[in-house]
């Protein structure tokens, strides 16, 4: 007795392939956790339908006015893991204005504006360079130009300009503490100077130092040329020499010294006395000897700020 199944042997690749399949489907049905969210009803599904549509002519344009042609869309080709490259960009800027020129401007009763410009070339030496300049403004009225001429004497200012470069060094061992080096160049006038000075401070006392100063300098002096009478450039050499004796817990300062020229025959002495009153004000006053062999006087009071 035959029995037969009916499918034939050429399909039982076929049926294997389905069971496999089905076994497959129903363990990925196991693993899958599930999930709290509910189906919706279909009525709830047309409403959604509903919602999705186009929005409604009333609503505002939040592109109204924005040519979007201009705009920058690089700020969107951002990493996510560098969202933080803005500020960071805006820190190295302003950290890169600090290191950068620095400017300042005063007026002057004049009408012109003193103009200062410096940066900090090496912070090993504190080298800075710099100019301080005059700058005037054309006057615009009639007005303005007999209020120039008559706050400067019946002229009308001119600008000028002189540029500088300054380095403070230590010193040389036990001999001097600092060392200060300025060039000034001033080619309106046809004006430079050179100096030096060496500065070594010794305590007396808990509250009483003794601060000595030796300074060198060569001023060139040029003329201008005219029609037969050549150019010529004249050189002064001066050096000064100072003592001054500070006392920390009442703010005074007594300050001795004399300098010599090549200009003068003999050394002029000067004493003088500076207090601090308060907190960046001080007064301070001189006498002093001059060439002619009169006696200068000077009596003034400061205000400095730093900030």
């Amino acid at each position: 007795m035959e029995f037969s199944t009916g499918f034939g042997w050429t399909r039982l690749p076929v049926l294997a392939a389905a069971f496999i399949l089905g076994s497959v489907l129903t363990v990925s049905a196991q693993i899958i956790p599930p999930t709290t969210t509910t189906a919706a009803a279909p009525d709830d599904e047309a409403e959604a339908a509903e919602s999705a549509e186009a929005p409604d002519v009333n609503d505002p344009d939040v592109l109204k006015g924005i040519d979007v042609d201009k705009l920058d869309w690089s700020q969107l080709a951002v990493d996510a893991g560098t969202g933080n490259e803005i500020a960071a960009a805006k820190k190295r800027a302003q950290a890169a204005g600090k290191d950068g020129l620095n400017w300042s401007s005063n007026a002057n009763a004049n009408g012109s504006s003193a103009v200062t410009v410096k940066q900090s070339v090496s912070s090993f030496w504190d080298a800075r360079i710099g100019a301080d300049m005059t700058v005037t403004s054309e006057p615009r009225t009639m007005s303005e130009l007999l209020a120039q001429k008559a706050t400067n004497g019946g002229s009308l200012p001119q600008s000028s300009g002189s540029a500088w470069a300054a380095a403070t060094a230590p010193g040389a061992g036990s001999i001097w503490d600092k060392t200060a080096v300025e060039a000034r160049v001033d080619p309106g006038a046809e004006q430079s100077k050179i100096g030096a000075s060496l500065t070594k401070s010794v305590p007396l006392s808990s509250d009483t130092s003794l601060t000595l100063q030796n300074g060198y300098s060569v001023n060139q002096q040029g003329t201008t040329a005219v029609p037969g009478i050549g150019g010529h450039v004249t050189r002064n050499y001066e050096t000064d020499q100072t003592a001054k004796v500070t006392i920390t817990d009442t703010g005074t300062s007594i300050i001795a010294g004399q300098s010599l020229s090549t200009t003068d025959d003999k050394w002029l002495r000067k004493v003088g006395a500076e207090q601090k009153l308060f907190d960046n004000v001080t007064v301070s006053g001189s006498v002093g000897e001059t060439s002619q062999g009169a006696i200068n006087k000077s009596l003034t009071a400061g205000f400095k700020k730093s900030w």
